[in-house]
This record gives C-alpha cells, structure tokens and sequence, in this order.
C-alpha cells in the first residue's frame, strides 16, 4: 500500500509541476523567449558575434486564438537572421534565429571562447 502512495503522489506531483522554459537565455538579468522581438533582443544581449541572414519561402498566415490560419497557397519570402552569442571561454555559446523579426529558436551550443585581442 505505501508503494502505491508514493506512485500517487509522484504522478500527481509531475502534472502539477510547472512547465520549464526550454528555449530562453539569459542576458545580465534578463530573459530572452520565444516570440520577442529582435531590437528587444540586441538591446539586452548586445550585438552578437555572428550573424548570418538568408530567406525562407512559406504560406502567409496570421494566428487566431492561438490557432494558425493559412492564406491561400501563394508562397512568401520571409527574412530569417541567425545570430551566435559568445559569452566568452567559461560560458556556453548561444545560437538565436529570428525569422520575420521575432526570436524563433533558442539553442545551446559548446563552451565560447576568446576573442582575438583579449
């Protein structure tokens, strides 16, 4: 019976845990989400290492009660920019990619490193 209390509550326990931001950084003390813009974004951040532009074709849209609803089948350009963030060799580096402004993917990537002339 106790075996079974403590399966209960591990499970009642996980669905009422808080969902944890996957894909946010932190700069200084503020965060970075999905969805922000890319002016907010270098205002906390700085101006990245990298950047890489390019753009990618697909349906226009617009988001209603958080559904998506498509626009005929006529494609867009949309600009996309890709910025890498080196926080130096004791912190990781991070990859951010905006597409049409907004931030569209966090990702982590290995330990940054010294800039030339440091």
């Amino acid at each position: 019976m106790r075996g079974f209390c403590t399966a209960v509550a591990l499970i009642v326990g996980s669905l009422l845990a808080p969902v944890a931001q996957a894909d946010a950084m932190r700069c200084g003390s503020r965060l970075v989400r999905e969805g922000d813009p890319l002016s907010q974004v270098r205002e906390f951040c700085g101006e990245p290492t990298d950047v890489q532009t390019k753009t990618i074709l697909r349906r226009p849209y617009f988001e209603r009660l958080g559904r998506r609803i498509y626009l005929g089948d006529t494609l867009e350009e949309v600009p996309v920019e890709i910025w890498t963030y080196n926080f130096g060799p004791y912190k990781l580096q991070r990859r951010v990619r905006f597409i049409d402004g907004q931030v569209d993917d966090i990702e982590t990537l290995g330990y940054g490193y010294h800039e030339k002339g440091e």
